[in-house]
């Protein structure tokens, strides 16, 4: 309720719900939504594996954009669980491109094979190669990230910058939307109490040091893209 009453005092016209591996929101969140006018996009942010299992899934985003596609999202996360259950319920390449018609594919966070290929320094045509397969493209504000900067896996903030630039290059090449999202895990900047209690629980050694996954007004997005300039943060 409180998620749907927010957006509708921001003037957004419709939320996506992509809990981790899991639509159990969808009916409260379908309910809440009439309430305020509020349209619901039914997702999930899902763990995509190839078909030789690798031991670190990616994260991806997947979007129902008809009847067909909530259908086949149903049916991509029944089998996540009942057959290709490893520590996260998780979906088989080879299954997603079975089940695709009707879903959007958007690349996620730095844990999405996009960004985790750019830091394995892959050239542009296989990163062009895997981007290829989503419908768009992510980039988060800098501040999402910063834990990297932190564990000494990019040096700078301006290596963060770059991966994003690098992205936004990706899509424009490819012809895919490139969207900024905010991978919102909680409403309030405070709230990221609970998610560090929830990640101390699951034994996160850097639970303390979360990262502003609140959610942002659009003024707050813009300024987090800021440095793209003016006319392309707003498109």
């Amino acid at each position: 309720d409180e998620l749907m009453k927010r957006a509708a005092g921001f003037g957004h016209r419709a939320v996506a719900i992509t809990d981790h591996g899991s639509i159990q929101a969808f009916p409260e969140a379908a309910e809440e939504a009439k309430k305020y006018g509020i349209k619901v996009i039914y997702g999930v942010e899902a763990y995509l594996v190839d078909d030789p299992l690798q031991d670190r899934p990616y994260h991806i985003i997947l979007l129902a954009a008809s009847q067909e596609g909530l259908a086949n999202l149903y049916k991509l996360i029944s089998n996540s669980y009942i057959n290709n259950f490893y520590r996260n319920p998780r979906i088989p390449r080879h299954e997603l491109v079975a089940l695709r018609e009707g879903i959007l594919l958007g690349s996620a966070c730095e844990s999405g094979e996009i960004i985790r290929g750019i830091l394995k320094g892959l050239s542009d045509v296989e990163l062009q190669k895997i981007a290829d397969f989503y419908d768009y493209l992510e980039i988060q504000p800098l501040e999402n990230n910063e834990f990297m900067v932190r564990d000494g896996i990019v040096p700078d903030r301006q290596a963060l910058i770059d991966i994003n630039l690098r992205v936004i290059d990706l899509g424009e090449r490819l012809g895919k939307p490139v969207v900024a999202t905010g991978d919102v895990h909680f409403l309030d900047p405070h709230d990221e109490v609970f998610r560090r209690i929830i990640q101390a629980g699951k034994g996160f050694t850097d639970a303390e040091n979360q990262a502003p996954l609140y959610y942002r007004t659009t003024e707050e997005m813009l300024e987090a893209f800021s440095y793209l300039g003016e006319d392309r943060a707003w498109e």
